[in-house]
């Protein structure tokens, strides 16, 4: 019979504990959170050293009784929410609903799912930390001072249902900042020349370097025909060689942040599909004869630590499968990131033996990729450096100079294994110069100027601006994600090709914070309050007198924005449609999804409707409608009749306005993994040189 019940927040984790543990416990699930603050008021009460006042979340009462039932009827309770604030938090409800003593030691953590950390931590339960969660209450009660202070200003002065964050709002005014950088703008011309040259049979690449050993900018067309007119008839002569050797270190293995960002770039997820994916590999799968395992250590963190065991591990197995060559003298250690709280491992799999290949029957599709960047970043992580050789040949026609670069890989080290994705998609060239000799003559081949503009600074991505909140010291490793959905959902900004644009809502809100509330927006400020909280976690400050400090003077500017703040009038943009319902002209207007269609006359008439981009193609089933952009549900874009309901047609692949030469049916644009194609939809035709 069961002496023992464990709590913990999910029944997937529930189901795995259950099977490490065995019969003399009882596994049952929180299903999350169970106390929180009320969302019909503020729920703190200011005057009273700001106590919170906590109710039981809405649909939790069953479970609750469960749970109290449950713990009536065995000898002692462990509480085992995940090894964070928030999972501390949680155990410290659970313990005030269940009359746990605070000295009982009822707490278990474990960084990973597997039988033998599981196993551990039960033999070693500690005492509920207050100060993790009292850094989780500080930092609650802070957002819901700033959120229900802020929120019913701009309710009354701008429009309902808009909300404030301290870091929502930091996060679209950095998107804001962003866009202001792009307007002010101005593009400047610059000119390229580059020379292809033989060495015997041999071409190779040089681009203009300058005048002398002096490097010169060429800003317009009359610097090129300068340029080449003093080169005219002159011969290219190898003036320099210069060879060296490179090394390349791997990345260090993932954090929350990282893996967020990489997981954009090279899988093309969300933050939010990430974390979610993330948290059921952590919480296991089903590996038939070994049965439920979590596949990898706790995915909220910013630590790059990994432990002496599984550190051996990866090496011991980089030994076995690519050789003693591909390991370093000694483990590798990875600098730790300035202000990382460091209270968790990397995230990396809970065995190296578990490689993809071997998962790859137990997981869903989109599992099996995330856990594949994981396992594959860890083990480079461990191995030896990549070398390349490189080569840098000056060469001097004239007064100019010209320069050549190269490299090849000597040996591939972590990159057999792993290679980090960049921002801006462009990879390292593999290309190696033909062998020179110093002062050998250089046939010219061609001479090709180019002209070029600068570009602005690119809108953040998702990726992008974990990234920055991340540098900037602005929120925690469990707070991203959540964040950027929220700042979609309130409608402040859109998304436009994957990256983030503010809206003009999203505009006149920061601009009023930003005048009546400027700590909130001031990104060294939030920075601060993260460090602060820290602090408190670490039970070097009091969370009542930081919350103090920080109440005192924003009360202050909640009285002036009440009575100062402007009423901001939002006028609809006027469309060229007009309402099929009533005859009303359609106004644009933003939602979740972006930007819609919406009746004028609302409320009397609540018509709305997606605006569509058309594609030029008619519906090859009616004939008679166009194909148009749309967004399915999961706002994935596919193509549709214009007539639907009435016609049904759809295709994921973009049609392309005109006929196959073939057959005249019509044309779609296939995206591979490297290139944009154009093909017929029907028969085997396809474009050349696409």
């Amino acid at each position: 019979m069961a002496d023992s019940l464990v709590i913990v927040e999910s029944p997937a984790k529930a189901k795995t504990i259950k099977k490490y543990l065995g019969s003399k416990y009882i596994v049952k699930a929180s299903m999350g959170h169970v106390r929180d603050l009320p969302k019909s008021q503020m729920g703190v009460d200011v005057e009273n050293q700001f106590e919170p006042k906590y109710i039981t979340v809405r649909g939790k009462g069953d479970i609750l009784k469960e749970l109290r039932d449950a713990g009536k009827k065995v000898k002692r309770v462990y509480l085992a929410a995940d090894p964070d604030r928030e999972g501390e938090a949680i155990a410290w409800h659970l313990a005030q609903i269940l009359k746990l003593p605070l000295n009982e030691e009822c707490r278990v953590v474990f960084n990973e799912i597997t039988k033998t950390a599981v196993k551990d931590a039960f033999k070693h339960p500690r005492r509920i930390n207050m100060d993790l969660v009292n850094a989780q209450q500080a930092r609650r009660i802070l957002d819901r001072l700033v959120g229900y202070g802020i929120s019913p200003i701009l309710w009354k002065k701008v429009k309902k249902g808009l909300s404030a964050g301290r870091v929502q709002s930091v996060a679209v005014k950095l998107i804001i900042d962003r866009e202001n950088e792009i307007r002010r703008f101005a593009p400047e011309e610059y000119w390229t020349v580059t020379a292809v040259l033989l060495s015997g049979d041999e071409e190779l690449e040089a681009k203009f370097f300058g005048y002398g050993r002096q490097k010169t900018e060429l800003k317009s067309e009359a610097d090129v025909e300068q340029l080449l007119d003093k080169i005219k008839g002159k011969r290219f002569v190898v003036e320099e060689i210069k060879t060296s050797e490179r090394r390349r270190n791997p990345a260090p293995p993932f954090i929350t942040s990282t893996m967020q960002q990489e997981a954009a770039r090279k899988l093309n997820f969300r933050a939010q599909k990430t974390m979610a994916i993330a948290q059921q590999l952590y919480e296991g799968a089903d590996l038939g004869k070994e049965g439920t395992v979590g596949l990898i250590t706790y995915m909220r963190t910013d630590s790059t630590r990994v432990s002496e065991t599984a550190t051996a591990e990866a090496r011991n197995y980089i030994k076995e499968t690519f050789g003693c060559e591909y390991l370093t003298n000694a483990p590798r250690t990875h600098k730790k990131k300035a202000g990382a709280q460091d209270a968790h491992e990397a995230i990396r799999p809970t065995s190296v033996h578990r490689t993809p290949d071997k998962m790859k029957e137990y997981l869903s599709r989109d599992q099996f990729r995330l856990y594949k960047l994981i396992w594959e970043r860890f083990v480079a992580s461990q191995m030896a450096s990549a070398v390349f050789d490189a080569v840098t040949a000056d060469i001097r026609v004239g007064e100019a100079l010209f320069r050549a670069t190269g490299s090849k890989m000597k040996f591939p080290g972590f990159m057999k294994v792993y290679v980090e994705g960049k921002d801006d998609n462009k990879n390292e060239e593999n290309k190696w110069l033909p062998p020179l000799e110093k002062g050998q003559s250089l046939k010219r081949k061609s001479i090709t100027p180019k002209q070029h503009f600068t570009q602005p600074p690119p809108r953040y991505t998702e990726a992008t601006l974990v990234k920055e909140l991340e540098e900037k010291g602005i929120g925690r490793p469990s707070t991203y994600a959540p964040t950027l959905e929220t700042i979609k959902k309130r409608g402040y900004v859109l998304m436009e090709d994957k990256r983030f644009v503010p809206s003009e809502l999203g505009e006149i809100v920061i601009g009023l914070i930003g005048e009546f509330f400027p700590e909130v927006l001031n990104v060294e400020f939030t920075a601060h309050m993260e460090n602060d909280l820290d602090q408190v976690e670490a039970g070097k400050a009091n969370w009542i007198e930081i919350l103090d400090q920080f109440y005192r003077p924003f009360r202050e500017r909640l009285v002036t924005a009440e009575k100062e703040m402007a009423e901001v009038e939002l006028q609809d943009e006027v469309s060229d449609e007009v309402c099929e319902k009533c005859g009303s002209p359609m106004v644009y207007k933003f939602g979740r999804y972006g930007k819609f269609l919406a009746c004028s006359a609302f409320p009397e008439c609540r018509n709305t409707k997606a605006i569509l981009k058309s594609t030029g193609v008619t519906c090859p089933k009616c004939k008679k409608g166009e194909i148009v952009e749309r967004k399915s549900k999961k706002q994935r874009t596919f193509y549709g009749c214009e007539r639907y309901p009435d016609c049904d047609f759809v295709s994921w692949d973009r049609p392309v306005p005109r006929p196959c030469p073939k057959c005249g049916n019509y044309m779609i644009e296939k995206k591979t993994k490297k290139e944009k194609v154009i093909r017929c939809s029907v028969c085997d035709y396809e474009e050349p040189n696409s």
